[in-house]
């Protein structure tokens, strides 16, 4: 059966990280949102007069974001269309307190929960120190407004409940702390392939 993998999770967790050592080994169309967007981010955003790598300012957010998952979900979904199965990297920060997204989502395509195998791992670190040394560290300019407005962008660290409409058992919530590891894409797989 077709899956739908979701890798979700804060910035600095290390989402797509763990779902391209995922795809390396199981292949799958990979869907990660911040590059699916990034050619229109650069476009909207100075048209707004705006930074083109801000990623998470209130005006991109009006701007780009629900851009951004129309995009990642619509190429999802062809690919679920065509048998194949999709890897799908986002915060989802407001889809995931949303029961019926998912369900709406895939009847787009006429598909079901009942006829898509639905993953979701939503991947977090034990605290906010490890976020801001993560993000750091990887030194990107996506994160330079993280960084500079910490206090207004940290709330969004906190860790979401996935409220969709699947059985508790397609939910993982992985803490990926520490190095990658050969643990790590174990735990992954045998939730993955074999729960």
């Amino acid at each position: 059966m077709r899956k739908l993998i979701f890798f979700l999770g804060p910035a600095g967790a290390g989402k797509t990280t763990l779902a391209k050592a995922w795809a390396r080994h199981h292949g799958g169309a990979f869907l990660d949102m911040d590059t699916l967007l990034r050619p229109a981010a650069e476009t909207i955003m100075p048209l707004a007069g705006q930074d083109p790598d801000d990623r998470d300012s209130p005006i991109y957010k009006t701007y780009c974001r629900d851009l951004g998952y129309r995009i990642t979900m619509d190429a999802a979904l062809e690919n679920l269309d065509l048998g194949l199965d999709a890897v799908v990297i986002g915060p989802f920060t407001r889809e995931l307190s949303d029961p019926l997204w998912l369900v709406n989502e895939l009847s787009k395509i006429g598909a079901t929960i009942s006829d898509v195998t639905v993953r979701a791992i939503f991947v977090y670190l034990p605290n906010e120190t490890s976020y801001q040394e993560r993000i750091q560290a990887r030194g990107s300019a996506l994160d330079l407004w993280k960084l500079e407005h910490w206090q207004e962008f940290s709330p969004s660290l906190l860790r979401k409940e996935i409220q969709w409409n699947i059985a508790p058992s397609s939910i993982l919530y992985l803490d990926n702390s520490g190095p990658p590891s050969s643990d790590k894409l174990k735990k992954l797989e045998q939730f993955i392939l074999e729960n």
